[in-house]
C-alpha cells in the first residue's frame, strides 16, 4: 500500500502478533496473556522488523482499559463480597501491606524515592483478575468457598487499586513526581476535591444511572436486535466512562468501572457480558501487546537479579503472607492456599498503575520494566503451580497434618 494506515497496521500485526504467541502458549498450557506481553516485544521499538505505532497502540490500550475495567465491574457482586466481607477486606488489605512493605524495601536498597516504592509495592500488590478468574475457571471451583473468598480478596484489591488510581494524580508532586494541579492549591484542598468530584460522580450514577440505564436498556431489549444491544452496551461503557472524564475529571477506567458495576445489578448485566465479551477481549489482548512493547528484551538479561528478587516477592512473598493470614482469619488451608497460589501473581492492574506512574515520573522506567517482567515469570508460574493445587493440598494434609476436615470460620450472610 503506497499510503499504509498505521492504524491498521498496528491493529493487523498487533493481533496477529498475539495470536501466533498466544496459541504457542497456549499449546504448553501457560496463559496466552504471556504470549500477548511477548507479541507486544517483539513488534516494540527495542526488536529489529516491524515497528508498530507506540501513540496509536497507547490509544488502543487505553481502550483496552476501558473494556477491561468494565467487565471487572460486570463481574463485580456485592452480594458474594459481602458474603466473605470479614475474610476478603482484613486479608486483602494484610496483603497489599506485606506487599507494599516488600516493594517499599526493595526500591529503598535500589535507591528510588519514597514515593517510586510505595507505588511500585502496590505494583506488586494487586493481583490479575484475568489469570485468577481463568484459573479458577479451569479448575471447576468457581462457586466453592474457597474461590469466593479468592475473588473476595481481589474485588478489595481492585478497588484500593481504583482508588489510588484516583489519588495519584492529586498527590503526584507529593510522591515525587511532576506536579497536576495548581500549586496554589493545598494538598489537603486538592484531595478533597478529587474525592468530591467522585463522589459527586458515584452519586449521579447511584441515583440517575441505576434508573436510567435498566430503562434504556429494556427499551433496547424490545427492539429485538442484538446489535442495538451490543451498541447500548459499547456506549454505555465508552460514554459514562468519558463523561466521567470530561465532567467529574474521573478518570476512564473508574468511569468504566462504576458503569459496569451499575450495569451487573440490572437484570441485564448477565447478557451485556455476553455480548461485550469478544470485542472486549480483542482490545484487552491490544492492551496487553501495548504493555509489551514498553519492554526491551536486553533489559531482562542486563536486570536478572532484580527480576529474581521481583519475582520471588511476587510468588513466594505474597503467597506465604496471604497462606497464612487466611488461616490466622479462621478459614481452612484448602481456603488458604487457594488465596496464596491464586494471588501470587500480578497482571493489568499492576501494569497501569506503572504506566500511570511512570508518565507522572513518580516511578522510574526501570521499575515499570521489573513490573511487566515480573507479570510475565509469575503468570507463567502461576499457571504451572495452579496444576498442582490439590496435589500440593494432599501433601500439607499429610506431612503437616493443615487438612481441611477442621470446620472453617462461619462466614456471615450477606
Amino acid at each position: 500500500m503506497a499510503h499504509e494506515s498505521e492504524l491498521i497496521g498496528t491493529i493487523a500485526m498487533g493481533l496477529t502478533a498475539a495470536f501466533v504467541f498466544g496459541l504457542l502458549c497456549a499449546k504448553v498450557r501457560i496463559p496466552p496473556i504471556v504470549g500477548y506481553l511477548m507479541a507486544g516485544m517483539v513488534i516494540g521499538p527495542f526488536t529489529p522488523g516491524y515497528v508498530a505505532d507506540a501513540s496509536i497502540a497507547s490509544q488502543l490500550a487505553e481502550l483496552g482499559v476501558i473494556l477491561l475495567m468494565f467487565g471487572v465491574g460486570l463481574h463485580f457482586s456485592l452480594r458474594d463480597l459481602m458474603s466473605v466481607r470479614h475474610v476478603a477486606l482484613p486479608g486483602a488489605l494484610l496483603r497489599i501491606l506485606a506487599g507494599t512493605a516488600m516493594g517499599m524495601l526493595a526500591a529503598h536498597f535500589w535507591g528510588w524515592s519514597i514515593g517510586a516504592g510505595l507505588v511500585f509495592g502496590l505494583g506488586l500488590s494487586v493481583a490479575s483478575t484475568v489469570v485468577l478468574l481463568r484459573a479458577l475457571i479451569d479448575l471447576g471451583s468457581l462457586t466453592q468457598t474457597r474461590s469466593k473468598i479468592a475473588v473476595g480478596w481481589l474485588i478489595v484489591e481492585d478497588m484500593v487499586t481504583v482508588v489510588v488510581l484516583v489519588l495519584m494524580p492529586v498527590l503526584s508532586e507529593e510522591l515525587g513526581g511532576i506536579p497536576v494541579h495548581e500549586s496554589s492549591r493545598g494538598v489537603a484542598e486538592a484531595v478533597a476535591l478529587a474525592i468530591g468530584k467522585v463522589t459527586i460522580f458515584l452519586i449521579v450514577m447511584l441515583v440517575v444511572g441505576r434508573r436510567l440505564l435498566p430503562w434504556i436498556f429494556k427499551g433496547v431489549a424490545g427492539v429485538d436486535s442484538r446489535e442495538i444491544f451490543m451498541l447500548a452496551v459499547l456506549a454505555s461503557a465508552l460514554g459514562v466512562a468519558y463523561g466521567a472524564a470530561r465532567l467529574f475529571d474521573v478518570s476512564l477506567a473508574l468511569g468504566a468501572f462504576v458503569a459496569g458495576v451499575v450495569l451487573s445489578e440490572t437484570a441485564f448485566g448477565h447478557q451485556a457480558e455476553e455480548e461485550i465479551y469478544t470485542i472486549r477481549e480483542a482490545f484487552g489482548v491490544l492492551f496487553f501487546v501495548s504493555v509489551g512493547m514498553l519492554l526491551a528484551p536486553s533489559f531482562v538479561f542486563e536486570n536478572a537479579a532484580g527480576m529474581v528478587v521481583v519475582t520471588f516477592m511476587i510468588v513466594v512473598g505474597k503467597s506465604v503472607a496471604g497462606f497464612f493470614i487466611t488461616l490466622a482469619l479462621g478459614q481452612t488451608s484448602q481456603a488458604a492456599l487457594t488465596v496464596a497460589i491464586g494471588l501470587g501473581q500480578i497482571g493489568e492492574f499492576s501494569f497501569i498503575l506503572a504506566t500511570a506512574a511512570v508518565a507522572l515520573q513518580i516511578l522510574p522506567k526501570e521499575g515499570s520494566d521489573l513490573i511487566l517482567a515480573g507479570a510475565l515469570v509469575s503468570i507463567t508460574l502461576n499457571a504451572i503451580l495452579f496444576r498442582y493445587l490439590d496435589r500440593m493440598q494432599t501433601w500439607l494434609n499429610v506431612h503437616l497434618r493443615w487438612g481441611s476436615s477442621r470446620p472453617p470460620a462461619p462466614l456471615p450472610e450477606s
